[in-house]
């Protein structure tokens, strides 16, 4: 197992406590006030993957830039992808995908499967919770009298959410597994 993948394991608890609190704290309806757990329970979800994402393309270009002879090349190709880094912010399939075939040499485009995903609608979900996480991050909940509004996460979609999460790293990390 990576570090990035056992700090991911320590992070996504983040989102299942605030699901464990929102659950404790249910009623039906569920009480007005608590639904920001749902909606945090998202964003720190979503936060640890990009997360992992980060810390895991770091840890395997390491390991590729120690073979390098050259340590202004070493130094060089860091740089370049401290800077991708910096401008990450919303892992998406495809930045994903792109970051860890530059940097790890692997293409993740169809490794990224399990049970009943196949790679393409494991991308599709990916990106549909980036940008879910997106829209919570970005704008509030309006408020409106006299009608109720879907709430943006439900308590369905945070725990879908985090289980793909864990199985979205699990196939990551079998597909950057050294093949020798």
């Amino acid at each position: 197992m990576s570090r990035a993948s056992v700090s991911f394991a320590q992070s996504i608890l983040d989102a299942e406590n605030l699901l464990k609190h929102f659950n404790v704290l249910n009623t039906k309806p569920p009480p007005p006030e608590i639904e920001v757990l749902k909606r945090a329970g998202l964003i720190m979800a979503m936060t640890a993957w990009e997360t992992y994402v980060e810390d895991r393309v770091l840890e395997v270009a390491a390991e590729r830039l120690l073979v390098v002879a050259d340590a202004s090349i070493s130094a060089f190709v860091q740089s370049k992808l401290d800077e991708e880094i910096k401008r990450l912010h919303n892992p998406t399939s495809d930045k994903t995908i792109q970051l860890f075939r530059d940097y790890a040499g692997v293409d993740l485009t169809d490794k990224w499967f399990w049970n009943n995903f196949d790679a393409k609608t494991v991308r599709e979900r990916l990106n549909q919770y980036i940008k879910l996480r997106g829209d919570v991050v970005h704008r509030s909940r309006p408020l409106t009298q006299g009608s109720a509004n879907a709430h943006p996460v439900t308590k369905e979609d945070l725990e879908k959410a985090v289980r793909f999460l864990k199985d979205l790293v699990q196939a990551t990390e079998r597909a950057l597994v050294p093949t020798d």
